[in-house]
């Protein structure tokens, strides 16, 4: 008679490993998204509400008060033609922030559609709308933003429109990646087979799908966009003084470093707080 063992054998490696389960978020991960998140939320409440409670024309010269250093009057100091940098400073977050995530949400829509487009209709279509997308990979994407820039100088529309042209590749590449595995899953293939049709499949199977993946390319996206207007204002062919912006107050500062070194201080400090928060926010490889 064989003995039966009074303990069970132990199971394999990895026999109760699931794949399906979602992933916990170590606690670092977590901390790093939170600081991103207050980060960015005081960024925007400042975007939104400094030029009301600084009540400053930003445009607003006055030569008496020419490069004065930060104090209770002008809590940022004054730059060269008098007018508050706090008050500019306010206005320039407005501008490009709203610029940025309005592009950024403009290349999303198109950019996820043509992409999921790709994958699910595959043969000619996919090759065309990937040579599409290779054709507009060709031109850099700030050369493609100063083209508009360029075209309309000093106009938002025509920033705006070069940096929507320009990021919806983006999303059309990782869209296209992402919904192909899905649309060849089983759960999809069992909807098509109890008749359901596209909708149904792109909002309970695709876009479900997508959206860890979107929310992290999001802010990578705004803080691209940030990052262009930037450099297009700092070389002059961006949004047109008087109006107040990151790069332009940058550019305006510069001849003044040694005897104003607020000035400068002040854009470079805030742009880098926009992109950190954002890249606190989203990290490559995690999901949002």
């Amino acid at each position: 008679m064989t003995a039966v063992p009074s303990h069970p054998p132990a199971p394999p490696p990895g026999a109760f490993d699931d794949t399906t389960e979602p992933r916990v978020r170590p606690p670092a991960t977590r901390t790093r998204r939170r600081w991103g998140f207050l980060v960015l939320g005081l960024l925007a409440a400042f975007a939104a509400l400094g030029p009301a409670l600084v009540g400053t024309d930003p445009a607003r010269q006055s030569l008496a008060d020419s490069l004065l250093p930060p104090g209770r009057a002008h809590w940022l100091g004054t730059d060269l033609f008098g007018r508050s940098t706090l008050a500019r400073l306010a206005h320039a977050a407005q501008l490009s922030l709203g610029l940025a995530l309005a592009a950024s949400a403009s290349a999303a829509l198109p950019g996820v559609l043509l992409g999921v487009a790709a994958s699910w209709r595959g043969g000619r279509t996919d090759r065309w709308l990937v040579l599409l997308a290779d054709a507009v990979l060709a031109v850099p994407g700030l050369l493609l933003v100063l083209l508009f820039a360029t075209l309309a100088p000093g106009q938002h529309w025509a920033l705006y429109l070069g940096l929507s042209l320009s990021l919806w590749v983006e999303y059309f590449r990782v869209s296209r990646a992402a919904s192909r595995p899905v649309l060849a899953g089983d759960a999809v293939q069992a909807s098509r087979l109890l008749g359901f049709g596209p909708a149904y499949l792109l909002r309970r199977h695709v876009l479900p799908a997508l959206a860890p993946v979107l929310g992290t390319l999001l802010p990578f996206t705004a803080a691209q966009a940030v990052l262009a207007l930037a450099a297009l204002g700092f070389i002059g062919v961006g949004i047109q003084p008087p109006t107040a912006e990151l790069g332009l107050m940058m550019t305006e500062a510069l001849p003044h470093y040694q005897e104003a070194p607020w000035l400068i201080a002040a854009p470079v400090g805030l742009l880098a707080w926009l992109v950190l928060g954002m890249a606190l926010v989203a990290r490559p490889g995690e999901p949002a």
